[in-house]
């Protein structure tokens, strides 16, 4: 079975940082794009960042110049480094992976099981 798990999560002081890591595993020939998610109490689940299998990237606007996306395709790992934080990024956090290619499973979008993030003083 493909499996995305995240890990990094905690509690963190205002201005903080963090550092959120999304593994992809089960035979796994290659994923297109991989992006984070959050879902914060009472809120819909919004797009946090995204990097496409070209390189590109694209931001919530109330991240952009604090969150940076990063991916190491030849472990099929998708990062999430948060920087400057605020009480407004609590939330869990998700990762997602579109297009992703199992030599056993064929082409699937997958997520993963969330990871918490906590910002408090």
């Amino acid at each position: 079975q493909v499996q995305l798990v995240e890990s990094g999560g905690g509690l963190v002081q205002p201005g903080g940082s963090l550092r959120l890591s999304c593994a992809a595993s089960g035979s796994i020939f290659s994923i297109d794009d991989m992006g984070w998610y959050r879902q914060a109490p009472g809120k819909q689940r919004e797009l946090v960042a995204v990097m496409y299998n070209g390189g590109r990237t694209n931001y919530a606007d109330s991240v952009k110049g604090r969150f940076t996306i990063s991916r190491d395709n030849t472990k099929n790992t998708a990062y999430l480094q948060m920087n400057s934080l605020k009480t407004e990024d609590t939330a869990v956090y998700y990762c997602n992976a579109q297009g992703v290619y199992s030599v056993q499973f064929g082409i699937g979008d997958y997520w993963g099981q969330g990871t918490q993030v906590t910002v408090s003083s």
